[in-house]
């Protein structure tokens, strides 16, 4: 009997001083996201491509740092929406669960509030859920992001649009108040002014509102050629809906965010026909990419895993996630964030979105913006021509 009690002693010991052994065969990520909530569906979408990501790079052996391949394991928190409450749950993964490599939330305004965090405990973090030129102007340096920013959103949209016959000429923007959905505006309207558009209405509403009737009412007064709506999932729907049910008949609707997820379809349901949408990404892209090969095997893997067709919110957090292993790879390290961060200043590769490179404030340059349209109940990318699936429908025919 104390023969095999000093064997488990001898035992247990060897397990503790293994322990640390085989957790660094682990490389760990963190993430607060919106798993509920307003922003849920998008944040899910955001999830969904980080997993996509752990699992194809797990299957070929994980990260390989050196001659040795790292796991990858991601631990989650649900924000619930809500930017003060991802603020706090990236400190907790930061200080207590030991966390330094951050993958972001979803919302501008919930990237705002993390990266914060992240800048102020030393983690380093890439995101690929937000589009706010305002992340980028706070001399941070351990924030990368993935998307065009917002006031680029709608440029690709409203160049395509300006030589349609009938010629557009007036545009009216709405938008949110919120930190995003501002700069989307702000930028939409800079964008209408160089290509030659007047602006017949510009104005914000409750982020989070229901119910736009007043605001449609007054747009229709003004009988703008093209409405440009800048909000989130929620806010495409309602005015939608009521654009119809005021009998708002623009030449062409577009929006920021909505018509690229694919419950924009399932809620609307006719209704969507014809709606453009600015995408980050659209499944049609010919790019290749480090980890699954190209753009077209990413699409097929998240689709035998999912049982759906990931859209630009899917495949902004998986290219975020590869580009974060790929300069990981490059740094050598997973433990020193200045190395980590040195090779993602000097990052230069193609990815899901292209050629991805950084300016010196960790914001994406020289990416555009796909154009999709819904066109009979599916997505169809219609801008830039040269990866156009078919022909935009213009000018919108009136509501039935």
């Amino acid at each position: 009997m104390k023969r095999l009690g000093f064997m488990i002693v001898i035992l247990s010991l060897i397990c503790l001083l293994a322990a640390p052994l085989f957790a660094a065969d682990v490389i760990k990520f963190g993430a607060a996201i919106s798993l509920t909530g307003k922003l849920a569906k998008e944040g899910n979408l955001v999830k969904m491509g980080y997993e996509i990501w752990k699992e194809t790079v797990n299957k070929k052996g994980g990260i390989k740092i050196g001659n040795k391949y790292y796991k990858v394991d991601i631990k989650y928190y649900d924000d619930e929406s809500d930017p003060n409450r991802a603020a706090k749950l990236v400190e907790k993964l930061i200080t207590e669960d030991g966390i330094k490599l951050i993958l972001g939330p979803y919302g501008s305004e919930s990237v705002f509030s993390t990266s914060a965090i992240a800048e102020k405990y030393g983690a380093l973090m890439v995101q690929g859920g937000a589009g706010a030129d305002k992340l980028y102007t706070r001399g941070f340096k351990n924030l990368f992001g993935v998307y065009t920013v917002a006031t680029e959103y709608m440029d690709d949209t409203l160049k395509m649009l300006q030589n349609k016959t009938p010629k557009p000429n007036t545009v009216a923007i709405v938008y949110s108040n919120d930190i995003f959905s501002t700069q989307v505006a702000q930028g939409a309207k800079a964008s209408a002014q160089k290509y030659g558009y007047k602006i017949v209405y510009y104005k914000d509403y409750p982020k989070g509102t229901q119910d736009l009737s007043t605001v449609i009412v007054e747009i229709k007064a003004k009988n703008p050629d093209i409405l440009i709506g800048c909000g989130h999932f929620q806010d495409t729907v309602v005015i939608v809906k009521q654009s119809k049910d005021y009998k708002l008949n623009p030449k062409a609707i577009a929006f920021s965010v909505g018509p690229t997820l694919p419950d924009f379809v399932t809620a609307l349901k006719g209704d969507a026909e014809y709606v453009f949408g600015a995408a980050q990404w659209t499944p049609v892209l010919k790019y290749k990419d480090p980890v699954f090969g190209s753009n077209a095997n990413f699409v097929k893997a998240f689709k035998s895993k999912f049982r759906v067709e990931p859209n630009y919110h899917a495949a902004g957090g998986t290219t975020a996630a590869i580009i974060f292993q790929r300069a990981i790879e490059k740094a050598g390290t997973f433990t020193d964030i200045n190395k980590i961060r040195q090779a993602l200043l000097s990052f230069n590769e193609e990815t899901l979105f292209g050629n991805i490179k950084f300016d010196a404030t960790g914001k994406v340059v020289g990416k555009g913006m796909p154009v999709i349209q819904i066109l009979k109940g599916a997505q169809r990318t219609v801008y830039p021509d040269n990866v156009a699936e078919t022909r935009p429908v213009y000018p919108k025919p009136a509501w039935r």
